[in-house]
């Protein structure tokens, strides 16, 4: 199969990629490897958005949610309106396991086919790739790096490692749901970027000892009963049942990488691209949302990077064919 434009990645900024396509008349195919919206999808089943439902809207759709901040169900079904208002071409349960230049084509070949395109956008987020904590019992069943909901780990000893939205959340969910709760956080206080409707609820917590706090502190281990931590105030052994490690994500800097991209020499490892055209040193691959930002996944979101889509087509049209 032959088109102008293939897309990796069916987020909501992959969409406004193929919704951009469909309003330039360019031909495109948008192939993901799991769900439309599949990073969405695997967000806590109670996640409420940061984000007011206008700032999410992509393509000219409406977005109407029931209250100031749209839940995880209600984006999920305004993304798959967005595929119906559009009629979008979309791939799912494929996924892409090479990218390579051959002559003056881009072959696109993924685990059902392989493809041929004038240009491959790239826009698969950092959700799938949580960062480890390389400590020894990571391994272990009971540890977790994504959350879905707090039920399954009622009356149990919850540990949570993180400062972030994320840990803030896991930890106020189970503990509601009648966990033991014990924070630890790498910091001295938590994030500062942590929901401004939740960080006096789980500061409050933490001041009141409904959930317990380890700033400053660091997991050296985790066993079947325990969590071994480094402290201020030397070693501890935490009694625990189940761990969540909320320490963020990363783009798939393997894949990245085998396409031939290059990325700046910093801890960032942020992704080299052309920040009018969103073109990458390899010519004709572009990247677009939130991976364009590397190990910095919080200077990207839906809001700030819907206006990439336009951006990389104005560019493929302007050029010869």
């Amino acid at each position: 199969m032959e088109v102008n434009t293939i897309i990796i990645g069916a987020g909501p900024i992959g969409l406004t990629c193929g919704i951009e396509a469909v309003k330039k008349n360019i031909s495109y195919l948008i192939i993901e490897k799991g769900c439309i919206v599949n990073s969405v999808f695997n967000y806590p089943v109670n996640m409420t958005f940061f984000s007011t439902s206008d700032r999410l809207e992509i393509g000219g759709v409406p977005f109407v949610s029931h209250g100031d901040k749209p839940t995880r169900r209600e984006a999920l079904e305004y993304y798959r309106r967005v595929v119906d208002a559009w009629k979008l071409k979309i791939n799912t349960y494929e996924k892409v396991i090479s990218i390579e230049k051959q002559e003056k084509k881009i072959i696109v070949t993924t685990n059902k086919s392989h493809y041929k395109s004038d240009n491959v956008i790239i826009s698969t987020g950092f959700f799938d790739f949580p960062n480890l904590l390389n400590v020894p019992g990571e391994d272990l069943p009971k540890v977790f790096h994504y959350f879905k909901e707090a039920h399954p780990y009622a009356y149990k000893k919850v540990s949570v490692i993180g400062a972030g939205n994320s840990a803030a959340d896991v930890a106020l969910e189970t503990y509601r749901r009648g966990a033991e709760v014990t924070m630890i956080i790498r910091e001295d206080k938590l994030k500062d970027s942590v929901k401004y409707w939740v960080k006096p609820d789980i500061e409050n917590r933490i001041k009141e000892g409904s959930i317990k706090a380890f700033f400053n502190s660091t997991v050296n281990e985790i066993k079947e009963e325990e969590v071994i931590i480094n402290s201020p105030d030397g070693i501890k052994s935490i009694p625990n049942d189940f761990v969540f490690a909320m320490t963020g994500y990363h783009p798939d800097y393997d894949f990245l990488s085998k396409a031939g991209i290059n990325f700046t020499s910093d801890e960032n490892k942020v992704p080299v691209f052309n920040p009018d055209t969103f073109e990458t040193n390899v010519e004709r691959l572009f990247l677009a949302g939130v991976v364009c930002g590397g190990m910095e996944t919080n200077k990207w979101f839906i809001e700030n990077s819907r206006d990439h889509a336009e951006k990389i087509f104005n560019y493929i049209t302007s050029r010869k064919p």
